[in-house]
Formats: structure tokens, C-alpha cells, sequence
């Protein structure tokens, strides 16, 4: 019996393989209950690009005094964030990476903002 993290490892790998396959930049997602994560990592996987999340100091004050990063609200700040630092690094185009987590909800949240802000997936 798998457990529920290596239920979902699982689903993430076969992504991972078709997607390092096509050489574009993946943008990662990662969800804790309190905290979402969205990395920009470099075709080959050699290099990290640009780094956004909740649990960083500037979008925690933005958040309100709680600095709860675990809706979709703040998600959709993350994913506004993270596009504007892959721009910044030259990065127009990436392939969204959900790491084995439901298309639903907060990693939604995340990839519709990126996509409004210009993030080309």
C-alpha cells in the first residue's frame, strides 16, 4: 500500500518524464496547508530561475496580518510573482509542472495568475 505522498510522487514522475523530453523551463508547484511554492527550474534541471511563495517576508506582509498563505488568494498573488521573476529572468514560455497535485483549487489559482501576468504554458 502506498502512502499518500508516494501516491502522488508517483503521478508526478510520468509528468516530469514527458516534460523534461520537450526542454522548456518547468514551473513547479509545491502545496503545504499553509504554504503554496511555484519554481521556475531551467530545461535541463541544472538551474533554479526564479523562486515565489507564501512563506516569503514581502508576501506575507501582503497578505494581511494573519499571512496566511493557504487559499487562493494568496496562491494567485504567488502565481502573478513567480511570472513576473521569469520574465524578469527571460522566460516567456514553461511547462507547468503540478507535481502530482489535483489541477483544482490553489494550484489552479497559481497557474491562472501566472498565465494572466504573461506566462506563456
Amino acid at each position: 500500500m502506498l502512502s499518500k505522498k508516494e501516491q502522488r510522487l508517483r503521478r508526478a514522475r510520468q509528468t516530469r518524464i514527458r516534460i523534461a523530453t520537450q526542454g522548456v523551463p518547468r514551473l513547479t508547484v509545491n502545496r503545504t496547508n499553509l504554504h503554496i511554492y511555484a519554481t521556475v527550474i531551467s530545461g535541463d534541471g541544472a538551474k533554479v530561475l526564479a523562486t515565489a511563495s507564501t512563506a516569503q517576508a514581502d508576501l506575507r506582509k501582503s497578505l494581511g496580518a494573519s499571512g496566511k498563505g493557504g487559499n487562493a488568494a494568496a496562491a494567485a498573488s504567488v502565481g502573478k510573482l513567480i511570472a513576473e521573476k521569469a520574465k524578469a529572468a527571460g522566460v516567456e514560455k514553461v511547462a507547468f509542472d503540478r507535481a502530482g497535485f489535483a489541477y483544482h483549487g490553489r494550484v489552479k489559482a497559481l497557474a491562472d495568475a501566472a498565465r494572466e501576468a504573461g506566462l506563456q504554458f
